[in-house]
């Protein structure tokens, strides 16, 4: 997958890390980014496309594949976590694992099932999932949303089985922590955006499955059973 004269579609880019990708893609020599967001009109940069979703609306996302069907990358980063599921047996967890799952997990699958075909019309092409150190392990105060990061990892490797047939690269992006407003109120090494996205797309052009952007992603991965960390 090479970046430049790509057709690129990024969800959540109207901050943090999905700032950071379309700023890098528009700086890398994308043919089109088209820039995903609940609103629009929030998006500023000169070069991008606007298009209005909501990754939970099977309608919002119908129309955006009808909208842009030259797309040759679909990058799902776009995530919530919800301060409500910070323990699995406090009430509220089951409604804020609800609410993430939404985002997290089903918003990707289904970007992923619309958008599949159109990869496939454009050569194969690529989808890059954002995913998280705590597919992994799980932390007190962000226990459901590595639920539905463990889930979200899950849909990567099986998007990835099911899209080899048509040449479409699949690649999962883990990090810790990322300096952008999820994680202001986290003490802690914090990775900057543009870096994380410096190592994502050196990743998708070198071709492979899994890049770990940080530090602690690459021990964790390394100390999962059987598991070796990727090069990043």
């Amino acid at each position: 997958m090479q970046i430049k004269d790509s057709v690129v579609f990024v969800t959540g880019a109207n901050r943090g890390l999905g700032l950071a990708f379309v700023q890098a893609l528009l700086a890398g020599g994308a043919a089109r980014v088209y820039a995903a967001a609940r609103v629009p009109e929030s998006i500023q940069i000169p070069g991008l496309i606007p298009v209005k979703l909501d990754v939970t609306s099977a309608a919002d996302i119908a129309a955006a594949a009808e909208q842009c069907s030259d797309v040759t990358l679909l990058i799902n980063n776009a995530g919530i976590s919800d301060a409500k599921g910070g323990f699995l047996l406090q009430p509220s967890s089951v409604e804020a694992a609800t609410r993430e799952f939404q985002t997290n997990v089903l918003g990707p699958l289904q970007l992923s099932q619309a958008f599949a075909p159109i990869l496939a019309r454009n050569g194969g092409g690529a989808i890059l999932n954002v995913l998280s150190v705590l597919s992994w392990i799980s932390v007190p105060g962000a226990a459901t949303y590595g639920v539905s990061k463990a889930a979200a990892w899950s849909l990567t490797n099986g998007l990835r089985h099911e899209l080899q047939g048509q040449g479409t690269q699949v690649m999962g992006l883990h990090v810790g922590y990322i300096d952008t407003d999820m994680a202001r109120g986290v003490d802690g090494d914090k990775t900057p955006p543009a870096e994380v996205v410096r190592q994502a797309l050196l990743g998708l052009e070198a071709g492979q499955t899994e890049v770990l952007a940080d530090e602690i992603s690459r021990q964790v991965r390394a100390g999962l059973s059987g598991g070796h960390a990727a090069s990043s």
